[in-house]
């Protein structure tokens, strides 16, 4: 009988992302408890609130989109175009950009100087520790066909 392996990349891969995930969910509520709290409101003008269903829908398409392509990434024969198919062109991180301009849509859309502040501390955090983390998995799983895409793919 065959043994499977499972790739022990994979599960370090998706841990780390489950615990950025979870972070920033952690950064959204800490934003809406001192919402709650302190009741900051930093817009004055009525434009705010179209300009964060603007960021709302935009979050949701690019992550949709991220979702779908990674879930359509081809395992075998990698090379960096691998790695540079749709949002993934623009940024190595697109489900993190949809989750910060979530939360700044929905801060937007509420007038929440906390929720905000939370979404680029956030955001900030994630790339510092989590993403980090993320692509020194990545590039010791793949090597330099992912090293070729870091290099040029810089966001």
């Amino acid at each position: 009988m065959e043994q499977i392996t499972e790739n022990p990349h994979k599960n370090k891969v998706h841990r780390i992302l489950a615990q950025s995930y979870l972070f920033f969910f952690f950064c959204f509520l800490a934003g809406i408890y001192f919402n709650l709290i302190f009741n900051f409101r930093i817009f004055k003008s009525s434009w705010v609130m179209p300009l964060g269903f603007v960021f709302l829908l935009l979050a949701t398409i690019l992550i949709i989109w991220a979702q779908k392509t990674s879930q359509d990434l081809k395992k075998g024969n990698i090379s960096k175009e691998t790695f540079s198919q749709g949002p993934y062109v623009y940024t190595r991180t697109p489900t993190h950009l949809g989750l910060f301009f979530l939360m700044l849509g929905l801060g937007m859309i509420i007038n929440s100087f906390f929720i905000i502040l939370f979404a680029f501390i956030s955001f900030i955090m994630e790339k510092i520790i989590f993403l980090n983390k993320e692509e020194k998995i990545l590039a010791e799983k793949y090597g330099a066909p992912y090293l070729e895409y870091k290099k040029s793919v810089k966001f």
